[in-house]
């Protein structure tokens, strides 16, 4: 008997790129994926003896991603990532655990309508996640985005912090706020569940909190604040998700200091129309909001 014992494994593909396109006559639609599989089987042979009479290869993994798009097609990424886990659970008795990612390609119709002239989007990446563990569970779904890049350029402050004696900055009343979203979360039910419907709202969610009415803005005292409104707006109107996890780096702005020029090629003492984006270090703020677990009275 062996002194050791594995806490997780699992192998399959990473990055299975995939476009599949719809053709309603002239007119086309595309979604663009990239998959990862990952399977756990009920026995440690492969690891242990080198037996590998069990291994469903990470090549057949891929074209199992290919074969299921053309037989079934894609829908959303949360729709096809339960699509690849559960043939993994329910085709191979041996498998115990299937894990998939799917990650999609933002593209929209070049000039709205046309018919298969698309562009992309680079402003998010959008994904998800299914896991199946065990035979008879049910699919957990993790959602999230990456990469939604913000910016406002008033109406954001940041008071009355530790002085140390090791602080440099100064209150700053009145700032740029810009961030690189990261954001994912988890539903404890998929019960009348609308992926894309619950996607675009959370996306709603994080931009009204960012950016506010069109025409006042909304004052945001910290990007901690902002972040737990979003989180707590975002528990409360989707009822079936559990937790929401988020990260905002805080990319930095800095104003130009023009003072040593003189005003006539531009120089000033104020300079609040000149800034010099900082890509590193920056500053790095997460958190994750969840529903309190109540606890039953004896």
């Amino acid at each position: 008997m062996s002194e050791f014992e594995f806490k997780n494994k699992g192998y399959g593909k990473y990055w299975v790129k995939l476009l599949h396109r719809d053709r309603n006559g002239s007119t086309h639609s595309i979604k663009e994926y990239e998959v990862s599989t990952l399977i756990t089987l009920d026995s440690d042979k492969d690891y242990l003896q080198g037996d590998n009479s069990d291994i469903v290869a990470t090549d057949s993994q891929k074209n199992t991603v290919y074969l299921l798009a053309k037989k079934h097609g894609v829908g959303n990424p949360e729709q096809f990532a339960m699509l690849v886990a559960k043939h993994f659970i329910q085709t191979y008795s041996w498998v115990n655990r299937a894990e998939v990612k799917v990650e999609a390609l933002n593209w929209k119709r070049v000039r709205g309508d046309h018919v298969h002239a698309f562009i992309a989007e680079p402003t998010f990446t959008r994904w998800a996640k299914a896991i199946i563990d065990g035979k008879h569970a049910e699919p957990k779904i993790t959602a999230g985005l990456n990469g939604l890049r913000l910016l406002k350029t008033t109406k954001s402050g940041f008071v009355n912090f530790i002085q140390d004696g090791y602080r440099s900055l100064p209150d700053q009343v009145d700032r740029i706020f810009s961030t690189i979203v990261e954001a994912n979360w988890t539903y404890n039910t998929i019960n009348g569940l609308l992926f894309c419907k619950s996607f675009n709202k959370i996306i709603d969610i994080i931009i009204d909190n960012f950016a506010g009415p069109n025409t006042t803005g909304k004052n945001s005292s910290s990007v901690q604040q902002t972040m737990y409104e979003t989180q707590v707006q975002a528990l409360q109107t989707i009822p079936q998700m559990n937790e929401i996890f988020m990260a905002m780096p805080n990319k930095h702005y800095f104003n130009v200091d023009l003072s040593k020029f003189p005003n006539s090629v531009g120089g000033c003492n104020d300079n609040e129309d000149v800034f010099l984006p900082i890509d590193k270090p920056a500053g790095y703020i997460e958190a994750t909001l969840g529903r309190k677990q109540l606890t039953a009275k004896l």
